[in-house]
């Protein structure tokens, strides 16, 4: 589904691939200008030439979203190249199954990149949307910003202070028309999870975790995006969306 978002401006993190990447063409092939966001350049690159080839309009910025300096930098280059901005969506994370988030290092991992980069990256662009008049923030958080994981206490952990970040930030702000809303998916088949799925069985035992007996595509979680950030949902706000064929409905 495409959306009127003609002459309208949107940043993506983590947008060389899965979710983040089917959010940037997304946006593009609704009209709007993307700055294209993520620390893997040429991937990165890859999607504003996947957005050009479709006639849409978009650049690539580098950007290490557990840095306030190139957060500030990200949202400058969209005001400096297009004007301005109105749709975010905070995506950029790590999930690293298999390692030990009870030790400091790890756990740090998962916090910085996942919660505290959140907060950053809405501080400033709540400020750039405030020059606008309003605009729509969407924040990656996860069915483990719901539930419960004994082997990974960072990635819940930060991913239930998205949700609760989330839900802050949408009531500080709606009386400026500033609406903040996440989402929430169950397994996605991207490349975060290539590793494991790549495995047959290991797919096969992930898919059976999911009454629906099948992983997201990235496009699934992006359409729910788009739609947050249109006037389709325009009394939405603070609401963590659940996109999981069914997994937490155990």
């Amino acid at each position: 589904m495409k959306y009127p978002f003609e002459g309208k401006v949107a940043i993506v993190t983590g947008a060389s691939g899965g979710i983040g990447r089917a959010s940037a063409l997304m946006f593009a092939a609704s009209g709007a200008s993307v700055v294209v966001s993520d620390l893997q350049d040429e991937k990165g690159q890859e999607t504003v030439d996947l957005i050009a080839a479709a006639g849409g309009t978009a650049i690539f910025q580098h950007c290490d979203v557990s840095d306030e300096a190139q957060v500030k930098q990200l949202v400058a280059a969209a005001v400096t190249n297009f004007g301005g901005l109105d749709f975010a969506h905070n995506n950029a994370g790590v999930n690293r199954p298999g390692s030990n988030e009870w030790q400091t290092a790890d756990w740090s991992l998962s916090l910085n990149v996942n919660l505290s980069a959140v907060m950053y990256c809405m501080r400033e662009e709540i400020a750039a949307m405030q020059d606008r008049g309003g605009g729509a923030i969407v924040n990656t958080a996860s069915v483990n910003g719901l539930v419960g994981n004994p082997s990974q206490p960072g990635y819940v952990a930060s991913k239930h202070g998205v949700v609760g970040l989330t839900r802050s930030a949408a009531l500080r702000f709606a009386k400026e028309g500033i609406r903040v809303n996440a989402v929430c998916p169950g397994v996605v088949d991207t490349p975060m999870v290539e590793a494991i799925s790549s495995i047959p069985q290991y797919r096969e035992a992930i898919e059976k975790m999911t009454p629906m007996g099948r992983m997201a595509q990235p496009e699934e979680i992006a359409g729910a995006v788009l739609w947050l950030c249109s006037d389709q949902s325009s009394f939405v706000t603070g609401h963590p969306l659940v996109i999981d064929g069914g997994a937490t409905a155990i």
